[in-house]
């Protein structure tokens, strides 16, 4: 991971703790503990509360940066342990026209929140995926924090229109560096918005994430490449803007159901099968 990267990127673990009491260290960051498996009693004391109750599969707790926890378990729990770093906290505030110093996560026992419990499973299995995706999930980690689990908390977030020259612009760049490692900072700089903002907005005006579309852009420019030249298909795929060939292969099999050699040359209505496929997941 590029320190760049390291700076903003959760990490995510998962951990089995044994019965009896569990010190969990103060961090910079914030923390999400996401309760999974059976059903435990469990207590906790944390920035001067204590909470005690049945922690359930997908009970998030949310600990505020700076603040220890003390756990006391009746039995063996497992968790997946999030951390959110600093920076990316204080970039969701700033996007918002917040001070992040004036920006406090708040403490939570044993809340539901499904976005959050998504966010941090797709994280635990993002580690191999394209850069946008991973800065994606750890974009709305951090803002879905900063909107429903700060002092600055609010309802909604701002709505930025993406259409017209906005969204031309984006999808130029994209069209422009068909084989660049693209990041969501790159094309919301483009957009002349902040980076949350173009993740919300492309969304919306779209129908599919950002990081979908250039996925689906690359495998139908592989797709044209395979049915029109007699490239090797590691070639392919480095032109094509995937890591290796077997990325290619991946997203391939993800999108059309078949890998680049099982590909047809000569078959047509590929390039819609890629936009049906694309357009329907979220």
């Amino acid at each position: 991971m590029r320190a760049a990267q390291s700076k903003t990127m959760p990490t995510v673990r998962l951990a089995t703790d044994p019965a009896g009491v569990v010190e969990s260290p103060a961090r910079a960051g914030a923390g999400i503990v996401i309760h999974v498996g059976p059903t435990v009693r469990i207590g906790c004391r944390r920035a001067g509360q204590h909470h005690r109750g049945s922690a359930v599969h997908g009970d998030v707790d949310i600990v505020p940066p700076f603040v220890a926890s003390r756990w006391e378990l009746d039995q063996p729990d497992t968790v997946l342990l999030i951390g959110v770093p600093p920076a990316s906290l204080s970039a969701a505030a700033q996007e918002r026209g917040l001070d992040p110093a004036r920006v406090e996560i708040v403490n939570r026992f044993q809340i539901r929140d499904p976005q959050i419990e998504h966010i941090g499973w797709a994280l635990k299995s993002a580690a191999e995926s394209e850069q946008l995706y991973r800065e994606s999930l750890a974009t709305a980690l951090a803002a879905r924090l900063v909107d429903r689990h700060s002092s600055a908390a609010r309802a909604h977030s701002e709505k930025i229109d993406l259409s017209g020259k906005r969204l031309r612009a984006v999808i130029g760049y994209i069209e422009d560096h068909p084989a660049r490692d693209l990041s969501l900072g790159e094309l919301a700089a483009v957009a002349g918005i902040a980076v949350s903002q173009l993740t919300a907005a492309f969304r919306q005006t779209t129908g599919i994430p950002v990081h979908r579309y250039v996925i689906g852009r690359r495998v139908e420019r592989a797709l044209t490449m395979l049915r029109e030249t007699r490239l090797p298909v590691a070639h392919i795929a480095a032109e094509a803007g995937f890591a290796h060939q077997s990325h290619l292969a991946r997203h391939m099999r993800r999108v059309l159901g078949v890998s680049p050699g099982e590909f047809p040359a000569n078959v047509s209505g590929w390039e819609n099968a890629v936009n049906t496929c694309d357009h329907s997941r979220s």
